[in-house]
This record gives C-alpha cells, structure tokens and sequence, in this order.
C-alpha cells in the first residue's frame, strides 16, 4: 500500500480518507506500516491519521510519554479534531492514557492493544546488544507469536535504531519514562468506552496487565486474540478488525439511541 506522508507544520502524519477520526499512535519501535490493515479496512467510512511520534527528535531532557503527549495535543490543535477515537498500541497506548488525562474534552473512545501503562517486559527483559544482529533477531520476535512476522526488514530496522547512538539513547530514555509514568492511579479518571484488544500470548504486556487495565478502567470491555502476541494488529490484522468494527458500531448505537 503506497501511504502518502504529508509533512506540515514540524509535522508528519498520514490522513488518509473522510469521516470521523480514527487518531492512531504507533510504539516505541513501531513503523506507520504496522497499522497497514486498520488504515485498508477503515479508510472507506473514517478519516484514519497517524502522526509519527518524534521519538528520537525531542531533546534528552524531555524525552518522556509526557512530551509525546503534549505533542499530541499540539497535533490534535493544529489539525482543529474532534469527537476522536484514539487507538494506541504499545508506547503509543501510554501517551494516549497520560493525553486523555489532561485532555479528555477531545477523545469520545479509546482503543489499547498491548499498551504500556501499567507494566512492560521491554525487550525480553535485556536491552539488544549492538553488534548482534541475531540477539536482535531473537528480541525482535519476542513481540510476537509467530516468529515468522519479524521480517529480515523489521529486524533489519530494528538494528539500525539501536547502533544509532543518539536514536538508542532516546529509546532508553523513553523506555525509562515509561516505566516511571505509572498510570494505576489515574485510570479511574478516563470514563470514555474504551475497548481493549489483547494478544493471549502477548509476552511485553502480559495478559494479567489487560485484565488490570480492564479492572480500572470504568467503561471497559477486553477482546484476547488466541495464538497472538504484542500486535495484534500486525498479526492478525482481520480479527483485530471485526473486534474494532464491533466496538465503533457499538458507539454508533450509544449516539444514535
């Protein structure tokens, strides 16, 4: 699928057809492309965006979920949304549970699949050695259920990050950041619907961490994905799918009722 980056602003994003928005946040290591199935499926009948998070671009000091949440908000500002349903996975969860706090006037649902928030098992616990394609390799299909799904590309890319010295630092910072930003005692604030989709097999955010989610969130449902890991939405794109049309067709009936 050939994705037109539109740049504007100091920013860069996807918008790909009309309607009601669907805000999508990618994760830490996360590339546009992983949303590819969500952005074919549901261009037809939403207005799909996917700004890139500057990651790697903020100076040391800021890098943190907070910064990547105001950015959001300067991001939501300039482009003037509203009435959106925020889907964020991994990372990209995290900054949108820590916007929603500070900004819920702008968001009517939320969607989480295998976010950070509550508890992450980063990389299998060890950060990737540099010089080791193969450690990576192994790291790089730990996300997943299927080994299969990290590419020679994906762990390709994956390598390329982490010899990078000023993007590894960042992804250090932020994985730091993550950790630290603890949202426990914040969830009961965030009373839109929210749908959590889950891996079974998830091994980064485990099972145990949806059904916590599920537990504090106070308007939740959770949908587990069998034979899936930290992206669903990478890994079984179709089920992933028929589990967000159900819950957008649910919002549906709310306003109409």
């Amino acid at each position: 699928m050939e994705l037109v980056l539109k740049e504007e602003h100091g920013f860069s994003y996807i918008d790909e057809g009309e309607g009601e928005v669907l805000l999508l946040l990618h994760g830490l290591m996360g590339a546009l492309s992983n949303w590819d199935g969500v952005i074919n499926e549901f261009k037809s009948r939403y207005r799909v965006i996917i700004p890139i998070l500057p990651v790697y671009d903020m100076p040391l000091i800021s890098t943190g979920v907070k910064s990547l949440s105001k950015f959001v908000h300067k991001f939501i500002k300039f482009k003037k949304l509203s009435n959106i349903t925020l889907l964020g996975n991994s990372l990209g969860g995290h900054v949108a549970l820590v916007y929603l706090t500070t900004h819920p006037e702008n968001i009517k649902a939320l969607v989480l699949t295998g976010s950070s928030g509550l508890y992450e098992n980063a990389f299998g616990g060890s950060f990737p050695r540099r010089e080791s394609i193969d450690f990576v390799r192994e790291k790089v299909q730990f996300t997943f259920y299927d080994p299969a799904i990290a590419t020679d590309d994906l762990v390709q890319d994956v390598f390329q990050t982490i010899n990078d010295r000023h993007k590894v630092i960042r992804l250090l910072a932020m994985a730091k950041s993550a950790i630290r930003h603890n949202m426990k005692k914040d969830l009961h604030k965030i009373t839109i619907p929210v749908s959590l989709i889950w891996g079974r097999n998830d091994k980064i955010t485990p099972p145990e961490v949806a059904v916590e989610f599920h537990e504090l969130l106070p308007d939740s449902e959770l949908h587990w994905i069998d034979k899936c890991g930290h992206a669903p939405m990478m890994e079984h794109p179709e089920e992933f799918n028929v589990l967000l049309k159900q819950f957008l067709a649910k919002l549906e009936t709310k306003v109409n009722a």
